[in-house]
């Protein structure tokens, strides 16, 4: 990690040729130093969404400088909102505007921006040039880093997309103080994740600093942005394209997308159902003789501490579940492929969990 001045750290993600960085600090969007270094050429077109659009668009623009052709798309808001059709929208707005291949694409907003905008860079005249400069402290600790980019299909979440990586990932934490309560916590999940499997000692920082972290204080939110890029950028560098240990990163997100797919984009929030999904994959490894109760309260304890919900749609029957989760994109040969907890700090991915064990599971997790 190298620190420009005191308020600055980066990270790289390190893939040969396609490695880029990741600047952390308050500030950035409107200093040109960290955004000009990494456009492709003059052209650039900047997809914002209708929240995000009046908060930061302007402060973004000063930080583009001056001398480029810049052009400007926002979207709709929400989940609901990650299709083809959105996708379709930002390729429009290209061609209309004339671009080329050495044009850059910037994604100003949360995961859902990100992920379209990059998922249209990959494609666009077979592959151009994009930036991340996510807003959301989710999308600042997982989606914005590694380039994984796509759209939901209404049988699964995240089916339709490819990996493109960004040339850069610029986190502004000034972003986070208009960050709605609710966002923060599905934010915290994804910063609970990183520890549950591969950093008991982050994990344990993560309980002490749970209210500081809630309360926004600058200092924690810094510390937990950095130290869960960190983990992100270690582990895309192993695995880019999730062949192995990359897969881990998954952690509650089999269960967590059953959840989103059957409630409806957007009614809970990815960080939410990911929470949740946790929990439950918990005391999965628990049944497996791997977690013991303690670990199992531990897990629910920190969840409750982020304001995550801990249990399921009062709707969503065994059956609900097990049929959406056949559809899940780690399966292979038939068989359902989850994300355990060996202990805490240490995960794996197990594909031999008997159907019956499971059931049980399912049917005695809590319901809402």
């Amino acid at each position: 990690m190298t620190r420009p001045d005191d308020a600055l750290s980066t990270l790289r993600v390190a893939l040969g040729e396609r490695s880029y960085p990741i600047h952390i600090g308050p500030g950035l969007l409107g200093d040109p130093r960290w955004l000009t270094p990494h456009l492709a050429g003059r052209q650039v077109m900047v997809v914002t969404n209708e929240t995000v659009a009046p908060l930061y668009l302007s402060r973004l623009r000063q930080g583009l400088g001056d001398g480029l052709e810049v052009r400007e798309l926002v979207l709709p808001d929400g989940e609901a909102t990650k299709t083809l059709a959105s996708v379709e929208r930002i390729w429009d707005a290209l061609l209309e505007a004339g671009f080329n291949r050495r044009c850059t694409l910037v994604a100003l907003g949360g995961g859902v921006i990100g992920d379209m905008v990059g998922f249209a860079a990959a494609c666009y005249q077979r592959g151009v040039a994009f930036v991340q400069v996510p807003t959301t402290l989710l999308s600042q600790v997982d989606s914005s880093v590694g380039g994984k980019t796509g759209v939901n299909h209404p049988r699964g979440k995240n089916m339709i997309g490819a990996f493109w990586q960004p040339r850069a990932v610029l986190i502004d934490t000034e972003t986070l103080t208009t960050l709605p309560s609710r966002e923060l916590s599905a934010g915290l999940a994804e910063v609970i994740k990183y520890g549950l499997i591969r950093d008991a000692g982050f994990l344990g920082w993560l309980e002490a600093h749970m209210a500081e972290l809630r309360g926004l204080e600058a200092a924690a939110l810094t510390r937990a942005i950095e130290r869960s890029c960190s983990l992100k950028a270690e582990i895309v560098a192993e695995d880019e394209t999730e062949q192995g240990v990359r897969a881990l990163l998954n952690l509650g997100h089999t269960f967590g997308h059953a959840i989103e797919t059957h409630q409806g984009y957007g009614r809970w929030l990815h960080g939410e159902a990911v929470g949740t999904g946790m929990l439950m994959a918990a005391e999965l490894s628990q049944r497996l003789g791997w977690l013991d109760g303690a670990d199992v309260a531990r897990t629910r304890a920190i969840l409750a501490a982020a304001d995550l919900p801990l249990a399921a749609p009062a709707d969503m029957t065994p059956e609900d579940f097990l049929a959406i989760m056949r559809l899940d994109k780690k399966n292979l040969d038939d068989r359902l492929r989850l994300i355990l907890l060996t202990r805490l700090g240490e995960a794996c991915v197990h594909d031999r969990t008997p159907p019956e064990c499971l059931t049980s599971l399912l049917e005695a997790f809590p319901r809402r």
